[in-house]
């Protein structure tokens, strides 16, 4: 028995004398795995338990606690900025939506416009006016040639009238002429007549 101590002795001697120790993996800059897997494979072994110093396991723990809290004050401050960046997005959205409207106004605004509360494209606009304008320049003419008709329908109904008013002046003096001349000529035969009964 005294031998089986004595070789146990010697092994656990020989192990903690050639086996890295745990301790390291709260050394250096490891990851939480990393320093997991140190502190595992440096442990010892005793049959299919794992040996591990209590200061190092209350060192690693610390650790993991420091590095949760981190995380957690990591991830408090990206859910801050991501809250800063969701409403920074809205607001640009906000105004990006607003331009693209004014856009849309000022688009409408270049390719339309607005007459007598009818809202026409320019085109169109153009197109109406155009065909107005060419009405009226037609209606225009019309109008001066039918002017220009009864222009000359009215001169010559007027030379007409002082054609017949010549004549008529010309037949008046004529029968004026003849009346008076009818007039002398039968006042001759009364004054023979009279004459004639004065004589017999």
């Amino acid at each position: 028995m005294k031998g089986l101590f004595l070789t146990l002795f010697c092994l656990t001697i020989l192990a903690d004398c050639f086996s890295q120790k745990a301790s390291d993996a709260l050394q250096g800059e490891y990851s939480l795995r990393d320093r997991y897997f140190l502190m595992k494979s440096k442990s010892q072994t005793y049959g299919e338990y794992k040996v591990i110093k209590e200061n190092v396991l209350d060192g690693v723990w610390k650790i993991l606690q420091d590095s949760i809290a981190s995380n957690k004050t990591k991830l408090k401050t990206a859910h801050t900025n991501i809250n800063d960046l969701t409403a920074q997005l809205a607001q640009v959205k906000a105004t990006l939506q607003e331009k693209e409207q004014s856009m849309a106004a000022v688009q409408h605004d270049s390719t339309h416009i607005n007459v007598l509360g009818i809202d026409l494209l320019k085109g169109a606009f153009i197109g109406i006016a155009a065909i107005a304008v060419a009405a009226l320049v037609s209606l225009v003419v019309v109008i001066v040639g039918r002017m220009k008709l009864l222009s000359k329908s009215l001169s010559e109904r007027n030379l007409t009238v002082k054609t017949i008013s010549s004549e008529f002046d010309e037949y008046k003096h004529r029968a004026m002429d003849k009346q008076i001349k009818l007039s002398r000529e039968l006042q001759d035969e009364r004054n023979r007549l009279y004459a004639l009964t004065r004589s017999s």
